[in-house]
């Protein structure tokens, strides 16, 4: 059960910026998220708020991340595939690892909730899939 116990601000604010230079240098994801984020420095601030309620059960983040990724073009499930190994390499450089642990179940269940809502807003009679599922003409 998460809580303020689990880890220190100080790994979560490590944990939100190791993974965020990892998206920002992968080929795939970087471009996805330069194109949309504006102010690098506010994005950070808010993940590490977002990631401290979760895991510190803080209550500092107040936020509807779902219409930001659902407006966003052509994301794909294999995206989010990509997002949670770069989550996992992050959380792979951690010696707490109860902390690693939490933190990668929440980030797997942040990111099907999100593949789920985008794939109902854009394809709203088609049952959604899970990321590594590529629906062909048939499905």
């Amino acid at each position: 059960m998460p809580s303020a116990e689990l880890c220190t601000e100080d790994e979560i604010t490590t944990l939100v910026h190791d993974f965020y230079r990892r998206v920002r240098a992968d080929a795939v994801l970087g471009p996805v998220f330069d194109a949309h984020i504006d102010d690098w420095d506010e994005h950070l601030e808010r993940m590490v708020r977002f990631w401290s309620s979760l895991l510190r059960r803080t209550g500092t983040y107040s936020g509807t991340p779902m219409p930001r990724h659902v407006a966003l073009p052509d994301l794909r499930g294999d995206m989010f595939v990509r997002w949670l190994d770069l989550f996992r390499q992050t959380t792979d450089g951690f010696d707490n690892r109860p902390f690693a642990e939490q933190a990668n179940e929440f980030a797997h269940r942040v990111a099907r909730s999100l593949w789920y809502g985008y794939q109902i807003s854009h394809t709203p009679d088609r049952p959604p899939t899970e990321f590594d599922h590529v629906p062909t003409d048939a499905s």
